[in-house]
């Protein structure tokens, strides 16, 4: 089926040249441009706008699709299907409208001759790095139904860890909303009624109360002016923390926060070294599998110091030396991959590094309401205090006045 596609390319003078074409494949456009003595540097399909298309967008691709897509293929080309076929099948299964049109993006890459590694990384919000080069390193190796095997295995074990740690935070998440909640319509619609009724009775108003009343004249006089610096501080904060700079910050005060900062440490630990293990069992050379691990982590803490390890290795030198110096990679971790690179067998001692880690994950989450349970209790016990010093020291003097 033909396709509208645009491209950019350049002629034989440098000069850059902008226009579309319809072709079975972008391959096809390619050649034909080539035909015209053009070197093309960009071409890409023209999507037709549709209703669905517009409601996709507001459709996120979640790790669970993904995960679902890979044990799909697995599971296909276990059963003896080639790749294109595996793909088509999946396609026919109109569940996701999304994967649907991913598919499709990658059958058509297919045909027109590209790999399903170069396929999959023109999806990079969909596919991270560590799943492209994996699957690039078993379409070369010849194991691609192994290394999808151990994607569905790391995919499955962070699919694991986000809905454990949703669970757990999703009780305070609630108590902390309706406590706001109720924060607000006291201080907008209850205080300054029984303010109006406090000032009749010449009573002096207690410090709480006084409190309580100026955060509802700051929010009634300069309601529309807090909204707007709070959305523009709220914009500047949003794009400062996607640079380098603002994401280091980010990371770096996440791990010094009580509870989630020890858990996030720990889930990127195990994360690294199962990646690492994995990545040298499908034949990944280690400098290679660093590198890959570096691009793969969440964290710019521990992405900077994947990067010192790797420089590292590329200078002839060891890991255990930069490991050490990081700061971050226990002692425990640091004599485990020593004990690796002496024996020759580091990716066995790498996944059990995991496999401790993940026991450390699953305890921390397990009891991570116990954890941030004295937290929960003081801030609710502190905006409990005020409101109802704000409300009630007023009624007792008050009560006092009318005594006399």
């Amino acid at each position: 089926m033909e396709v509208a596609y645009r491209y950019k390319a350049r002629d034989k003078f440098g000069r850059s040249l902008a226009g579309q074409m319809t072709a079975d494949s972008d391959a096809e456009v390619a050649t034909r441009l080539k035909e015209k003595q053009l070197t093309p540097f960009f071409i890409e399909p023209i999507e037709e706008k549709t209703a669905g298309d517009f409601m996709a967008r507001f459709r996120r691709f979640k790790l669970s699709d993904v995960n679902a897509f890979t044990r799909e293929l697995y599971t296909l080309t276990k059963a003896g299907l080639t790749l294109l076929s595996s793909l088509e099948v999946i396609g026919e299964q109109d569940r996701n409208p999304v994967l649907k049109k991913i598919v499709d993006g990658l059958i058509q890459n297919i045909r027109g001759g590209a790999s399903i590694s170069d396929s999959l990384q023109r999806y990079p919000k969909i596919f991270s790095a560590l799943y492209v080069n994996m699957v690039r390193a078993g379409e070369i190796s010849g194991r691609l139904e192994q290394i999808l095997e151990r994607l569905i295995l790391i995919g499955e074990a962070e699919e694991k860890l986000q809905m454990r740690v949703k669970s757990a935070l999703r009780y305070p998440t609630l108590v902390l909303s309706a406590l706001v909640i109720a924060f607000v319509i006291i201080t907008n619609f209850i205080i300054p009624r029984f303010a109006a009724l406090f000032a009749k009775s010449g009573v002096a108003l207690p410090l709480p109360t006084r409190i309580l009343l100026g955060i509802h004249d700051a929010f009634t006089r300069y309601g529309w002016l807090t909204a707007i610096l709070a959305v523009v501080l709220g914009i500047f904060l949003v794009r400062f923390l996607k640079t380098p700079a603002g994401k280091l910050l980010k990371d770096r005060a996440l791990l010094r926060v009580p509870v989630f900062g020890p858990l996030v440490l720990k889930a990127d630990m195990s994360r690294f070294a199962r990646i690492m293990a994995l990545l040298i069992q499908s034949g990944i050379p280690a400098l290679r599998a660093l590198e890959i691990a570096e691009g793969s982590a969440d964290n710019k803490v521990v992405s900077e110091a994947i990067n010192k390890i790797r420089v590292s290795v590329t200078e002839g030198t060891s890991m255990t030396q930069p490991m050490k110096e990081s700061g971050i990679f226990p002692p425990s971790v640091v004599r485990m991959v020593r004990v690796g690179e002496e024996t020759g067998k580091i990716d066995e001692l790498l996944l059990r590094v995991s496999e401790y880690y993940d026991m450390q994950v699953e305890y921390t989450v397990t009891n991570l309401m116990v954890l941030i349970e004295p937290m929960l209790i003081v801030v609710l016990g502190s905006m409990v205090f005020v409101l109802a010093l704000g409300m009630f020291l007023p009624m007792w003097n008050m009560i006092s006045l009318f005594r006399k």
